[in-house]
């Protein structure tokens, strides 16, 4: 595990010819990371897990360290998807499998 994560995600890296990355990115890969709740968005590390490399189209399980974390204080949980985008371009979808920093994890309502 890298000294740095946030969080573990699922990606899932869209095909060429559906407009992804037209190269395969490498681990320590930086694009933005979009959550539905902001506008913000935030560089996000991903340190793949088992492999080096990801072609457009495959999926990888990841790593994620996020470059800016006081915004997204208490709003994530498992199961909340994500885009990463290299500028304006949607490149892949994300899904938090687990969260490694506990200061981001969205509070459970008390009953």
């Amino acid at each position: 595990m890298i000294d740095n994560a946030d969080f573990i995600a699922e990606l899932k890296y869209t095909r060429t010819e559906q407009g992804g990355r037209k190269n395969p990115a490498q681990s320590g890969y930086r694009p933005h990371l979009k959550f539905d709740f902001t506008e913000m968005l935030t560089s996000g590390n991903q340190f793949f897990i088992g492999t080096d490399s990801v072609y457009p189209g495959e999926k990888v399980i990841a790593q994620i360290g996020m470059g800016s974390t006081y915004h997204y204080e208490g709003k994530l949980e498992v199961g909340m998807e994500f885009e990463f985008c290299e500028g304006s371009i949607i490149i892949g979808i994300g899904k938090i499998t687990e969260i490694i920093n506990q200061t981001l994890e969205k509070k459970k309502a008390s009953t």
